[in-house]
């Protein structure tokens, strides 16, 4: 941290300078040059001291050591012509690195006052370095006084919210390291630091050759020649004898583009220079003159498989709507890369600006393990925000990196800290504008006592659907509405959409939503009147569907739902921004559940024919074990019974169950066994599940049992080969009936199946046995989206 009494010196020197040297620039390079110069003939000291020899200020250069600069029987002038030749020869100094000989190129003195020089070196000279960093610091106090840097959106990244950062992203020492924008390398040295104490205190000191290749994975561009230069120097005083910055344009030049980091750490430009902006090369993502949108695009796109970074960024990349913001943001979300948005106090770039940043939390490999983003905010980062940043006792990063780091070893969950959430990124991305700012994700609970709780009928109205004999139903373009959803189509709407469905007869209560115009027919209620100021309709069908309508009729003996009863019902209402935001949820989790089911109820498995295997009819091949047409004694107990409705294609659902206590009487035409095969032979025709249990078992109407001969055909082959589109075509066109499709048993005993060796058949099972694991997890997907509703519907209702 930058003590006082360093600061209070920067200030004498520019005081000093300010007269001969008005640009503030300026100012800094020629006190920049003075600490290195006097730095080096303190490590010559040092050296002596230590029993050794001067190296840097040596044989004819021996004239120029700081000592004879500030020997007291030296006129002005002399000191004066003195320290302007040693800054002109001092690139040619043989003894020193070519780090130095390239600071000291093309450097000279801008003035020639012996009293301003005399009194400039005598504030150097109160200068001490006992540890290089205190040469970082006064660098980094440097920056600050230069006007130009904020002009062009470069602020010093404080000391303390980089090591937060770099703790946050825990860099190991076989990582390459990269700062795009690396300024005074602040970032480069704390990383550089971390990895030395995490080695020390694993007890795994590094040995010098170990340090020697870490260093060589540190690199650093910057577009100006000044920070590259103090970068080089910062890090050649932390060790580094040939610091790896290069004075590289990361946005317009593409020379380097192909080069890749596993650490990126990064505090790039907020500003574009005026006159249009960057001009970039091609190779971005994203389309933009914005130098914020670039950088974080180049971050991302230079990150290894498993690679992690931090930057900070200005509130724009959070949440303007700009096209270049929107696409950044949605490749932050959409492509794995953004797994955390930290929200830094608005005043932590005091004195420098006043601009409200962020950090962008990015990890490939962490962001594929989980659904959500966490969004964290700091409040106080242990100093006022005021200008001159006074520190005090509210430090609230220790405690976040704790939770932060908690979340990165348990992969993101509740947290205890108040000042952290977690958002699915099903919910950012709803909206299309994958914003990324805290606030719009925090839901106020919604059982908060300050929500109300309105009857239906204030809220909207229950209609009746025009009546529509069967004779007039005709086929047109318009949905036709019955209580369990369209049951036909009409040429002419009498509701235009939107609108919601409720069941009166049959099906009372069942709910459906329409975004279509629609011709409600008379078993249904449609509402389409509603408090737009209170409610949404969307969100009002969220709530109806949570309902058990069902059960609200109070009328003994009428059947159905009365509209009456519905009306006296008390349901929530929160703000309507709350219901949007709800609505937008809900309606994402039923996004991937739809897709889901898609999968699952459209999978068939397909089996690749070699010619050469021999066609085998089925029933050549098995015995079918066939009960249709006989009604067994049904009982709530004993044998369990399974019917058509039961096997689902490849399982059979046990829910819901049969029972029947005539077994012995009912098994006179077989008994089925583990491993045979169910085959529904209508409604829905061509089924196949296979019993995978010992347990006694019955088998009912329009199911056929299919017992394999093993020599020929294993069960599971078969079962797989049944449940393949070229089987299913084979079936479906020996299938009769005009209303109720179905199959007699002996048309399916001529179906030919391929048979290919034994060997084969079980390579075959195998396949299908790793898709039907896929198929397994993504039911997995829908049973917890499923629950992510219920959940979610329930905090609506206080439960």
């Amino acid at each position: 941290m930058l003590d006082t009494e360093t600061k209070r010196r920067i200030d004498t020197a520019r005081d000093i300078l300010v007269g001969k040297v008005p640009d503030p620039k300026s100012q800094v390079e020629q006190i920049t040059i003075a600490l290195i110069y006097k730095f080096m003939d303190d490590m010559d000291a040092e050296a002596e001291e230590l029993g050794g020899q001067r190296t840097f200020f040596s044989g004819e250069f021996a004239r120029f050591g700081w000592a004879q600069l500030m020997d007291v029987s030296l006129g002005g002038n002399e000191t004066l012509m003195r320290y302007s030749e040693a800054l002109e020869k001092m690139k040619e100094n043989p003894n020193i690195p070519d780090l130095f000989r390239n600071i000291f190129r093309n450097v000279f003195l801008p003035y020639r006052d012996p009293e301003t020089l005399k009194s400039f070196l005598k504030v150097i000279n109160d200068f001490t370095y006992d540890h290089s960093e205190r040469l970082g610091d006064a660098f980094e106090y440097l920056l600050s006084v230069m006007d130009s840097q904020g002009a062009a959106g470069q602020f010093r990244t404080p000391r303390h919210i980089i090591d937060f950062m770099v703790e946050l992203i825990d860099p190991q020492k076989n990582d390459r390291v990269l700062d795009p924008a690396c300024g005074t390398a602040g970032f480069l040295i704390s990383a550089f630091k971390h990895i030395l104490k995490t080695a020390r205190e694993a007890d795994q000191t590094l040995t010098p050759d170990e340090k020697t290749r870490l260093m060589q994975n540190f690199t650093g561009y910057d577009i100006s020649p000044d920070m590259v230069r103090l970068s080089r120097v910062n890090l050649y005083l932390h060790g580094f004898q040939t610091p790896n910055i290069h004075e590289y344009d990361t946005l317009t030049s593409d020379e380097r583009w192909n080069e890749s980091a596993d650490v990126i750490l990064a505090n790039p430009p907020f500003m574009s220079p005026s006159g249009g902006g960057i001009r970039p090369h091609k190779r971005f993502s994203v389309e933009s003159n914005r130098s914020e949108v670039l950088f974080v695009d180049y971050i991302m796109e230079h990150l290894t498989v498993a690679g992690r970074a931090a930057v900070i960024v200005p509130e724009g990349i959070i949440f303007q709507s700009g096209k270049a913001y929107k696409a950044l943001r949605k490749m932050l979300v959409e492509n794995d890369y953004l797994v955390g948005v930290i929200s830094l106090p608005a005043g932590v770039f005091n004195p420098y600006s006043g601009v409200k940043t962020s950090i962008l939390w990015l990890d490939r490999s962490l962001a594929k393990k989980t659904d959500s983003i966490i969004f964290a905010k700091i409040e106080s980062d242990g100093f006022d925000l005021r200008a001159q940043r006074k520190p005090n006792s509210k430090n609230e990063l220790p405690k976040m990196l704790e939770s932060l780091s908690l979340q990165k070893k348990q992969l993101f969950i509740e947290s205890q800290n108040n000042n952290l959430i977690l958002v699915p990124k099903v919910k950012i991305s709803v909206s299309g504008e994958y914003n990324l700012s805290s606030d719009r994700y925090k839901v106020i609970p919604l059982n908060n006592k300050n929500y109300e709780f309105d009857e239906l009928g204030q809220l909207c109205q229950f209609e009746y659907g025009k009546p529509l004999k069967e004779d007039n139903r005709v086929i047109g373009e318009y949905p036709v509405f019955g209580s369990n959803g369209v049951v036909g189509f009409h040429n002419e709407f009498i509701v235009e959409s939107p609108f919601i469905v409720v069941g009166r007869k049959g099906s009372a209560g069942e709910v459906h939503f329409s975004k279509k115009n629609g011709y409600p027919i008379d078993t249904t209620f449609f509402i389409k009147q509603f408090n737009e100021q209170k409610i949404r309709l969307d969100y009002l069908f969220i709530i109806l569907k949570s309902l058990n309508l069902k059960e609200t009729n109070t009328q003994s003996g009428v059947p159905g739902l009365n509209r009456n009863d519905a009306y006296k019902i008390k349901i929530p209402v929160p703000p309507l921004e709350n219901q949007q935001e709800l609505v937008s949820e809900i309606e994402s989790y039923q996004k991937i559940i739809d897709g889901a089911r898609m999968i699952v109820e459209n999978y068939r498995p397909r089996i690749e024919i070699d010619p050469s295997w021999e066609n085998k009819n089925l029933g050549n091949i098995s015995n079918f074990i066939d009960y249709r047409g006989i009604s067994p004694r049904k009982t709530g107990n004993g044998v369990t019974l399974i019917t058509a409705k039961n096997v689902r294609m490849g399982f059979i659902q046990k829910e819901p169950a049969e029972y029947i206590d005539d077994y012995d009487a009912w098994t006179t035409r077989g008994i089925p066994q583990k491993g045979d095969i169910l085959f529904t032979t209508e409604a829905p025709l061509g089924n196949v599940a296979i019993i995978e249990t010992e347990e006694k078992i019955a088998i009912g109407q329009r199911l056929i049992a299919i017992h394999c001969n093993p020599e020929i055909v294993e069960s599971k082959y078969l079962g797989v080969a049944l449940m393949s589109d070229q089987i299913q075509s084979e079936i479906s066109k020996r299938s009769t009936g005009s209303t109720v499709k179905g199959i007699l048993a002996r048309y399916l005993k001529e179906i030919p199946i391929p048979i290919p060796p034994l060997n084969d058949q079980k390579m075959i099972v195998d396949g299908y046995e790793k898709e039907q694991m896929f198929i397994f997890n993504t039911k997995q997907i829908i049973s917890h989206y499923e629950q992510k509703i219920r959940d979610r519907v329930s905090k609506i209702w206080g439960e």
